[in-house]
């Protein structure tokens, strides 16, 4: 193991920590805010995500965005390939994808525009640190380069750390949207 993948994975485990502490407090309304963002994007594709473990809970938003336009949630297709997005419905039939995330039973994929973020940590200036395996840094790269894509990470405040190792193919997030907060970032070259 070389010293930038030590250096991560002792920064997930503290994340992993916080997050735990931060999920186990049950606060009501954790997604008000994200709804609230989303609010300014009615009828754009959005992806959210359906949370496993400790994840902080973004469906309250998810359902809120299916009143106005086309939500789907995160498939893995594999080991070392991009996301694809099938089409979410509040209450719609679901089975157990890849590390036991829930997807739609049937496949209807779609591409979103606006990708609502699962992470283990994040900083101020929109680093991500995610599970490790590299899907939403190679999903955003190739969505990135078809058009504007809106990577919002959605999180505990308690999961902010800073200075977080990051490589040159981690994919910058353009804010962060936590249960009090949030916080955007400017315009990327």
């Amino acid at each position: 193991m070389n010293d930038l993948a030590e250096v991560k994975a002792a920064a997930r485990k503290a994340a992993f920590a916080r997050r735990a502490e931060a999920h186990a407090a049950r606060l009501p309304g954790v997604a008000a805010l994200l709804s609230g963002v989303l609010a300014g994007y009615r009828g754009v594709a959005v992806s959210g995500y359906l949370p496993i473990r400790s994840e902080i809970d973004p469906r309250d938003a998810m359902e809120e965005a299916a009143a106005h336009g086309p939500v789907a949630v995160p498939v893995i297709m594999g080991a070392g390939l991009p996301l694809r997005f099938s089409r979410w419905v509040p209450g719609g039939a679901l089975r157990e994808g890849p590390f036991g995330a829930m997807v739609p039973e049937v496949d209807d994929f779609i591409e979103p525009e606006i990708l609502i973020v699962p992470l283990v940590a994040f900083d101020r200036s929109g680093g991500r640190l995610g599970y490790g395996g590299g899907f939403y840094d190679r999903t955003l790269e190739i969505l990135r380069a078809r058009r504007a894509t809106l990577a919002i990470g959605f999180a505990y405040g308690a999961q902010e750390s800073g200075g977080l190792p990051l490589e040159p193919t981690d994919q910058p997030l353009d804010m962060v949207v936590t249960e009090a907060e949030v916080i955007a970032f400017g315009p990327r070259a």
